[in-house]
C-alpha cells in the first residue's frame, strides 16, 4: 500500500506543475469564451428587445422569428455568396501559387515572403486600401482599378456597389489576403509527398498531369480540408473587412454587420444575440466535424 501511495504521489508531483501552469488559461477560456457563449445563447432565448427590460424566457422564438425579416435573408444570401467566392478563389489561387513554387522557381524565398506578406496586415487595413482600389467612380471620376481599366480600354465596374455581384467583389480583398496562407499550406503538402511515389507513377506510364491527378492531388486532401475549414469559418464571421470597405450598407450586409446594427443602432440585445448564435452555429458546422475527423485520424495513427 505504501508503494502504491508513493507512486501516486510521484505521478501527482509530475503533472501538478503543468496543471498549475495552464490553470489560468483554462479559467480565462472557461469564463471569456464558453461563459460568454452561454450568456449569449441565454440572452437570445429572451424577449429583451430593449436596453431596460428584464427579458422573459421565450425559448427558440427569436430563432424562428428572425427568418421573417427580409434583411436577415439578404444578409444570409450575401454571406453564402461571399463564402463561395472567397473559399474557392483562395483555394484555387493558393494551390496555383504553391504549384509554381513547388517547381523550384528562382528566388523562391523572396516570392514566398511576398505572397505571405498580406497576412501580416489586418482586414481593416486591407479594406481601407481596397475601398480605394474598388471605387465605383467611372469616366473622369474613375480612380483605383477603374482608372487602370479606363487607360487600357477595359470596361469599368461598380464593384461592391453592384446589386447582384457586390459581395463577390467584396471577396477579392479577402482572397488577396488569405491566398498566401493557403499557398503555404499546399506548399508544405507538396513538399511532404515522397518523390519516390511520383517516380513510380512516371515509370508506370503516367504523364505529368496524370501524376498530379492520381498521386499528388489525392494526397493533398487533408491539406485541402484544413484550408477549407479555416477559410470557411473566417468568411462566415466576416465583419471588419466589410465595415472597412463599404460600412453599414444594405448592399453588402452580412450577419455580423446585421448583428452590430441590431445591438448598437436598434438597441435590440435579444436580436443581436440571436444573430450571433446563428453565426456561432454556422462556424460550428465547419469546425466540429473537422475536429472529430482529426481526433479519429490521430487515434488510427
Amino acid at each position: 500500500m505504501a508503494r502504491k501511495g508513493g507512486s501516486a504521489l510521484r505521478r501527482a508531483r509530475a503533472w501538478l506543475p503543468g496543471l498549475l501552469l495552464v490553470t489560468p488559461s483554462i479559467i480565462a477560456i472557461g469564463v471569456f469564451v464558453y461563459g460568454m457563449l452561454g450568456w449569449n445563447f441565454s440572452l437570445a432565448m429572451t424577449d429583451k428587445h430593449d436596453e431596460v427590460s428584464e427579458g422573459n424566457f421565450v425559448g427558440l422564438q427569436n430563432f424562428v422569428d428572425i427568418w421573417d425579416e427580409p434583411r436577415w435573408h439578404l444578409s444570409v444570401n450575401h454571406a453564402i455568396l461571399f463564402t463561395v467566392v472567397f473559399v474557392l478563389g483562395a483555394l484555387v489561387l493558393g494551390w496555383f501559387l504553391a504549384f509554381l513554387m513547388e517547381k523550384g522557381i528562382r528566388g523562391e524565398g523572396t516570392f514566398r515572403a511576398i505572397y505571405l506578406f498580406p497576412m501580416a496586415i489586418s482586414f481593416v487595413a486591407t479594406g481601407i486600401v481596397w475601398r480605394w482600389l474598388m471605387n465605383s467612380g467611372q469616366d473622369e471620376r474613375a480612380v483605383g482599378l477603374n482608372r487602370l481599366f479606363d487607360v487600357v480600354g477595359l470596361p469599368q465596374w461598380a464593384w461592391f456597389r453592384d446589386q447582384d455581384w457586390g459581395m463577390a467583389a467584396m471577396a477579392i480583398p479577402a482572397i488577396w489576403q488569405m491566398s498566401g496562407y493557403v499557398m503555404a499550406l499546399f506548399l508544405a503538402g507538396f513538399r511532404g509527398i515522397p518523390e519516390e511515389l511520383r517516380e513510380a507513377a512516371r515509370v508506370d506510364g503516367c504523364t505529368e498531369w496524370g501524376v498530379y491527378r492520381h498521386v499528388v492531388l489525392p494526397l493533398l486532401r487533408p491539406v485541402t480540408l484544413s484550408a477549407l475549414i479555416i477559410l470557411g469559418h473566417i468568411s462566415l464571421k466576416t465583419f471588419d473587412l466589410v465595415m472597412a470597405v463599404s460600412g453599414k450598407q444594405i448592399i453588402t450586409d452580412v450577419p455580423a454587420v446585421f448583428m452590430w446594427v441590431a445591438v448598437f443602432d436598434f438597441h435590440d440585445p435579444a436580436k443581436g444575440a440571436t444573430i450571433a448564435a446563428y453565426i456561432v452555429l454556422s462556424v460550428a458546422v465547419f469546425v466540429i466535424p473537422y475536429l472529430i475527423w482529426s481526433v479519429r485520424k490521430e487515434r488510427r495513427s
